[in-house]
């Protein structure tokens, strides 16, 4: 079975937040819920890497269908595999979802969770990155749809003062 291109973002991290599952919404969806008007096809997540948190992510993972989108192979992730600090890029039933033990720079869940704002998504409570912190990943980051995102998040941050 084929899975969606596009991710339904709010869908996805209700329901990695029902689960109870620790993470960080990171990328165009974090951008996103500030209120940038660019899209996004996937939801970018950083995640904690502790044994509670790789195996609840598992279990959510079988629930999602979720396999790597580039492995025609389509093998299932495990425990070694969340253990990493490397970036699961995966197909689910509710679209890509990118999951990332730590930025490019190496900072980890631990590192940005000071780095949040807690938002309200599908009733759950959820950590996203904060706009001041999101402006200088997607800086760092360099690619012209990064660049772009920097525009509208700093003209976001201007609004709010």
């Amino acid at each position: 079975m084929e899975h969606p291109k596009v991710a339904d973002a709010i869908a996805t991290i209700g329901l990695l937040a029902r689960n109870g599952l620790e993470f960080i919404v990171i990328g165009g969806a974090a951008g996103a819920l500030h209120g940038s008007p660019q899209g996004t096809l996937d939801v970018d997540i950083i995640r904690s890497r502790t044994p509670e948190n790789i195996a609840k992510t598992l279990e959510v993972l079988d629930d999602l269908q979720a396999y790597t989108r580039f492995d025609a192979r389509r093998l299932p992730i495990n425990a070694t595999h969340l253990q990493a600090k490397g970036a699961l890029l995966m197909a689910t039933r509710l679209g890509p979802l990118d999951l990332l033990g730590a930025l490019n720079d190496g900072r980890g869940y631990e590192e940005l969770l000071p780095h949040t704002e807690l938002f309200e998504i599908a009733g759950w409570p959820v950590r996203v990155l904060d706009l001041p912190t999101l402006i200088e990943v997607k800086a760092a980051a360099g690619r012209d749809k990064d660049k772009l995102a920097v525009m509208h998040l700093t003209a976001i941050l201007r609004r709010r003062g």
